[in-house]
């Protein structure tokens, strides 16, 4: 494609959909135009619209890091299998590699989506960064300098970034900071806290995203329920 009309699918995508709009249009069009755009990943459906907001945030992260590594594309795909079919993943995987090509004003993505994407989502959206992130079995400093200024250009509270960060990196305390509960809190607080983080996880809260992303959900609300439990053989109640 020649630079005259990548400006301009870039022009009129910004132009009616915002910086990820305009990603959406140049992307479809450069996979259109190699005869290989099949499945309409790219849709206005609100769970399509989520996807593709994870695939460019995917490959934001990817590039900030600056290493392109197997098992992250291998995360991406099977997250998508799961949710989506086979067809739709290799599509993911296409779009992914075609956006790892592109300059990805990743600051501006992330308030774009922050605009348009509900607080559930949002949570969700944090909890696939920080799956794909550990991937090869480990978050670096540099990964997680990355995704917490994500959830802050996503407008996530801190409480809610460090509670989904502990579901991934373990210590003596993650558990705690996964229901956002003082170590030395009481049997009664513990039990307030895990309540209120159950409402605020329950997969019910993305029931607007579809059925495709429920299974992701459904693990992000297992976790709690795994740190609760362990905080309950802890405790002895």
């Amino acid at each position: 494609m020649d630079n005259k009309n990548k400006k301009l699918i870039e022009k009129f995508g910004w132009a009616f959909l915002g910086v990820i709009g305009g990603i959406a249009a140049l992307v479809g069009y450069m996979i259109k135009n190699a005869g290989k755009f099949k499945h309409s990943l790219l849709g206005s459906h609100k769970s399509k619209d989520f996807a593709l907001s994870l695939i460019v945030l995917v490959a934001g992260v990817i590039k900030a890091h600056g290493k392109v590594m197997k098992s992250e594309l291998t995360y991406v795909k099977d997250f998508f299998i799961l949710n989506f079919g086979k067809d739709s993943a290799s599509e993911a995987i296409l779009v992914l590699r075609e956006l790892l090509k592109q300059e990805i004003p990743l600051i501006k993505v992330t308030k774009q989506i922050s605009q348009n994407t509900s607080y559930p989502a949002k949570l969700q959206l944090l909890h696939f960064l920080f799956g794909v992130s550990n991937a090869d079995g480990q978050i670096d400093e540099k990964e997680l300098d990355i995704l917490q200024l994500l959830a802050t250009n996503l407008d996530i509270d801190i409480r809610d970034y460090e509670s989904i960060k502990s579901m991934f990196l373990n210590d003596v305390n993650s558990a705690y900071k996964v229901l956002d509960v003082d170590v030395y809190a009481s049997v009664e607080d513990i039990k307030k806290a895990f309540r209120r983080m159950a409402i605020k996880y329950h997969p019910d809260k993305v029931s607007h995203l579809g059925e495709d992303f429920q299974f992701s959900a459904k693990n992000k609300f297992q976790k709690l329920i795994d740190a609760y439990e362990k905080i309950k053989k802890e405790k002895g109640f």
